[in-house]
């Protein structure tokens, strides 16, 4: 039985919530490896939407059991409102494991996020502010702060001491804030520990043995290929490796237990935030796209910024993931379009260029070729199968799949947990 991992294979925000709940009935493990609570997945379920920002999205599927792996971000404020939210709502939250070594967003994180992001001005990098960053820059320094931490309020006390001793110096010197207590920060942290200790296990043992039992494993990534902090349009990422590798050392499984990466690929392409963009609409087809597709961030509630089909990014997604399928969404957005733009290639200072450049600035200057593919005006939402869809719908992603590089396994032609078409079994 596979190990699998399902990823975002543009920048983020393409339907990778309603990917892994659909898989949900058949997986035993739903493993988040990165990210904190600036992802976010919207799933729908019957007549029931829900927007998880930290969570697994297994989490709605009775009989699987949810992880939060070692890579992940934790803000413990934000993970017990949404599993009381989840309860309220008669979901069933005690599945849940948490990684022991995954690393805590306190209160200083949050505000060293905000009033950097402000200190930059023009400069800013588009963050959501809610710690990620700073969260992970004190694990690489290692003054960082861990889930078993909140067990022994000695180590918890001298933590937390030796992370102020800087940011403190950085607030009032720098950002003229004031100092924040040691004291006050560890009796915050503190009453977080016994609502969280129920779920907190050694999760990397868990999943190992839960591969080599023979069961299914699915490793799920926040954001997108083209935030990853490594591979992505940097300085406009995330702070972590949402890519395939980064499920293995965000959850602690070797590479050798992948079986297959699957890669969520939009119909047309959407980003939040700061950084380039080639095939960005500013005009009514942008609108149009943004309204249709209701392209407004699940977390931050910020609208997405809207453009046509990138195929070198899609290759590029494939490249760096080692991609072995995609799961195409929301094609049917795309109805109604005579024509739809894809973009086949960039020009750059007069050249053509087939592949995403790994120049930043070449990247900044970079414009689309496009490629126009006619369009259809048939409602697809009822398409159960690829002949069901119209012939110039199948034509689409037909040159979707040529072009990127991978397999089109499943396609989703409406927001509803059954809208989607299964043409190669991912398990």
């Amino acid at each position: 039985m596979p190990a699998l991992v399902l990823l975002g294979a543009q920048w983020g925000d393409e339907g990778k919530g309603k990917a892994t709940d659909l898989l949900g009935g058949s997986v035993d493990y739903v493993v988040r490896y990165q990210g904190g609570n600036n992802a976010g997945h919207t799933v729908v379920v019957g007549d029931q939407k829900y927007a998880l920002h930290l969570l697994p999205s297994g989490i709605l599927s009775p009989g699987c059991t949810p992880v939060i792996g070692n890579g992940v971000v934790v803000d413990p404020a934000v993970l017990l409102a949404e599993l009381s939210g989840l309860n309220e709502r008669g979901v069933d939250t005690s599945k849940l494991l948490i990684s022991g070594n995954a690393h805590l967003i306190t209160p200083y994180n949050v505000t060293i996020d905000k009033v950097s992001e402000r200190f930059l001005g023009k400069r800013k990098i588009g963050t959501t502010g809610r710690g990620i960053g700073p969260t992970y820059a004190d694990k690489i320094n290692r003054v960082g702060i861990r889930v078993q931490d909140l067990y022994d309020e000695s180590i918890l006390e001298q933590k937390v001491e030796a992370a102020l001793e800087q940011k403190n110096q950085l607030l009032a010197k720098v950002f003229n804030r004031r100092a924040i207590e040691a004291g006050r920060i560890v009796e915050e942290m503190l009453q977080y520990a016994e609502q969280i200790k129920p779920f907190v296990a050694d999760t990397t043992l868990i999943l190992n043995d839960a591969i080599d039992e023979g069961k299914v494993v699915l490793f799920e990534g926040g954001q997108g290929t083209l935030l990853d902090v490594d591979h992505g349009t940097y300085p406009f990422v995330t702070s972590s490796n949402p890519t395939a590798g980064g499920a293995c050392t965000g959850a602690g499984v070797g590479p050798t237990k992948i079986s297959r990466v699957i890669g969520i690929l939009k119909a047309y392409t959407t980003r939040v935030g700061a950084g380039p963009f080639p095939t960005e609409l500013h005009d009514e087809d942008g609108e149009a796209l943004r309204r249709i597709g209701g392209e407004r961030g699940v977390t931050t509630g910020r609208d997405r910024r809207c453009g046509w089909f990138d195929a070198p990014i899609a290759r590029y997604a494939t490249r760096v993931n080692g991609l072995t399928d995609f799961f195409l969404t929301k094609l049917d957005v795309l109805t109604g379009w005579e024509r739809i733009p894809v973009c086949v290639a960039y020009e750059i200072d007069g050249r053509r260029v087939e592949e995403l450049p790994y120049n930043q600035t070449d990247f900044h200057h970079a414009k689309p070729i496009y490629e126009m593919l006619p369009g259809w005006s048939e409602d697809i939402t009822k398409a159960k199968t690829f002949g069901d869809l119209p012939k110039n719908a199948q034509a689409y992603v037909k040159a979707l799949e040529e072009m990127s590089g991978a397999p089109i396994s499943a396609i989703g032609v409406g927001p509803g947990r059954t809208e989607t078409i299964e043409i190669n079994s991912f398990l």
